[in-house]
């Protein structure tokens, strides 16, 4: 999808996102929430989910794809990678990233945003992938990070 195209999708589902997460007080069902527009709405969007941190590891939690790896190798792969840098990274060829955890073979890019709780600490990742290489731009780091605000707004 071009810049462009993205940038009018995301405001779109960013104003939906911060009417419908007004509904519930409840963390989990604003994440939950949060997944289950973005994979529908974005049409390259393979796998969206989010990997919080639980007694030291990276552990799947609320997720609409394929099947997961539930627990990721400790400091392996984009997830751990942007939990540790605390930043979010795109990655065009996810074959080319040293260490990458395949958890599905169709996984081709990936985006990875580092998930803060409402204190400002990061607790996990939101992870993205797309069957597509160099799916993710700066446009989906920006926006996804703004969307990920909206859980402790």
């Amino acid at each position: 999808m071009e810049d462009i195209k993205k940038e009018g999708r995301y405001s779109r589902v960013y104003e939906q996102l911060a009417t419908l997460v007004k509904k519930s007080n409840n963390t989990q069902a604003r994440m939950a929430t949060i997944i289950a527009v973005l994979h529908h709405k974005m049409e390259y969007y393979f796998w969206t989910g989010f990997y919080l941190i639980d007694d030291g590891k990276m552990t799947v939690n609320i997720y609409q794809g394929p099947v997961a790896c539930q627990i990721l190798e400790k400091n392996k792969g984009v997830c751990w990678a942007a939990f540790n840098q605390k930043e979010t990274i795109v990655v065009e060829d996810v074959h080319l990233f040293p260490g990458h955890i395949a958890c599905d073979s169709r996984s081709n890019s990936e985006i990875v945003v580092p998930f803060k709780n409402g204190e400002g600490e990061i607790i996990g990742v939101l992870d993205i992938d797309s069957k597509e290489k160099a799916s993710f731009t700066e446009v989906d780091a920006r926006w996804l990070e703004k969307i990920l605000e909206l859980i402790y707004s």
